[in-house]
């Protein structure tokens, strides 16, 4: 992990309202930006980089918080009122502009993948109908987009 990315990250998290949403805000951001990190064709050394987000997160969080309780965190109930925050939303836009706000919902379906393959518990509950929403305003909103005059070829 970057000095980059770690100082875009604390903005981020400094731009919350109190600790605990500051702290919320940490989680869900550095955990967005380890997922989309994942998305590559280049083999991923995972204990380095593990390490390096372990480390990032131990210096901003304290002891007790790790990449994998962070992941934990994002895969239930308690994300919501962050992944539901417009503040956050336009924050975390602004300090991480690598991670695509349309990519959230797929990157918080992943991890709920995971998860569910970890504990054998399908995904279900205000998480995974808040991405099922998601995906389907996204569905909707492409064929709109597919039809705009920007994208036209003027027939």
């Amino acid at each position: 992990m970057d000095a980059i990315s770690q100082e875009k990250l604390t903005l981020l998290m400094r731009e919350a309202r109190g600790r605990l949403e500051a702290t919320d805000w940490f989680r869900v951001g550095v955990g967005l930006v380890y997922l989309a990190g994942l998305m590559t064709r280049d083999e991923i050394d995972f204990k380095k980089v593990d390490r390096e987000f372990n480390r990032f997160i131990y210096h901003t969080l304290g002891g007790g918080h790790t990449i994998t309780s962070v992941l934990q965190f994002m895969s239930g109930e308690k994300v919501m009122p962050t992944v539901q925050c417009a503040r956050f939303t336009e924050a975390f836009q602004r300090h991480c502009p690598g991670v695509p706000l349309v990519s959230i919902p797929f990157l918080l379906e992943l991890n709920l993948g995971v998860a569910k393959n970890i504990s054998g518990i399908g995904p279900e509950g205000p998480l995974a109908d808040w991405i099922a929403l998601k995906k389907a305003e996204q569905e909707d909103a492409a064929p709109a987009q597919a039809g705009s005059p920007a994208q036209s070829d003027g027939i």
